[in-house]
């Protein structure tokens, strides 16, 4: 069923914090419904606003990683490509920033 993606382990460990994040969201949700509020973005979000704009950003994150990971090693004159653990942290950093502040 899953032959079609390449299931590496920072893959499924990004995706299965994906599906953690949604499952802690909504008992959350159930628990203390959200209102909304004003952060460093330009729009009054609750939580799950800013959850979907956090995620797309990590995705975005990760994806720029990836495309630029090959011109890195040139640039850098690196041996080999850098960890995409790297981006994954990097990512999971700017989630939690806008999950928090945005």
């Amino acid at each position: 069923m899953f032959e079609w993606m390449a299931w590496t382990t920072p893959v499924a460990v990004f995706f299965s914090c994906i599906a953690l994040m949604l499952l802690g969201m909504t008992v959350w949700e159930i628990k203390s419904p959200t209102t909304l509020r004003r952060g460093f973005l330009p729009m009054e979000t609750t939580r799950g606003d800013r959850l979907f704009i956090g995620l797309l950003s990590a995705a975005y994150t990760n994806l720029a990683f990836v495309g630029l990971s090959g011109r890195l090693v040139e640039w850098m004159g690196l041996q080999t490509e850098p960890s995409i653990w790297i981006s994954f942290i990097f990512s999971m950093g700017l989630l939690a920033l806008i999950m928090r502040k945005g």
